[in-house]
């Protein structure tokens, strides 16, 4: 009986640690938010300007808390704020603190972007996304998305790149031009061997007939006279 009944409790033991380790594992990073592979951007003075934002979770979501804050002068001004339920259900209120901002992102697709219409140089600095879901103990998640505001963008030289563009189209035309002087050449010397030989045969044929081989016509001697 005691091994019957070690039997059955040992697949439950391993299903508890595979539950475990998967809990472990997503605990790790169960909440991600992110502002993209660039997080940062140069936007002209007076521009719409948009500060990306998405989350995920491997548990899920309940009551996600996220807000957005501005980092002035190492005083954090909060933005924007507000909770989401559950996976696709959106906010039912959004509090916006700051003037010229708006929410357009959407729980549907992970999203929690904002818009900031009509940008200044006060606007210019660091914005953090922050998250927190409930479901990880008061874990906090966030990252951070830089904005730069300037007169006018730069213009980017493109000199050198045309330079090499043009630099190695040119090596290509060249190469062309060359395999086609080549082929051309051999194509030419194939027809002069071929027709060298063709003289040569010809030549052949008329030595022997002169010198009476086989094949060829002779003209008979007269007979002597006899006296």
């Amino acid at each position: 009986m005691e091994t019957q009944k070690g039997r059955k409790f040992l697949p439950d033991r391993r299903a508890t640690c595979l539950v475990l380790i998967v809990i472990f594992i997503c605990g790790i990073e169960a909440l991600e938010m992110s502002t993209g592979k660039i997080p940062f951007l140069e936007a002209v003075n007076g521009s719409d300007v948009l500060l990306p934002c998405t989350y995920a979770s491997c548990i899920g979501i309940h009551n996600l808390y996220f807000k957005w804050e501005f980092n002035d002068n190492g005083t954090m001004q909060k933005v924007i704020d507000s909770v989401i339920p559950t996976d696709n259900v959106e906010p039912s209120s959004i509090d916006i603190y700051r003037e010229r901002v708006e929410f357009v992102g959407s729980s549907k697709s992970n999203n929690v972007s904002i818009i900031i219409w009509n940008v200044t140089f006060e606007d210019a600095g660091e914005y953090t996304c922050f998250g927190k879901n409930p479901k990880e103990k008061g874990k906090n998640h966030s990252a951070i998305f830089t904005l730069y505001v300037v007169d006018e963008l730069r213009v980017v030289d493109n000199t050198l790149t045309i330079i090499i563009v043009s630099c190695v189209g040119g090596g290509i035309a060249l190469l062309m031009i060359f395999m086609l002087l080549k082929n051309f050449t051999l194509f030419v010397l194939a027809k002069l061997e071929e027709k060298n030989k063709e003289c040569l045969v010809s030549s052949s044929g008329i030595d022997n007939t002169e010198n009476g081989l086989s094949g060829s016509k002779s003209t008979p001697k007269p007979t002597p006279k006899k006296a």
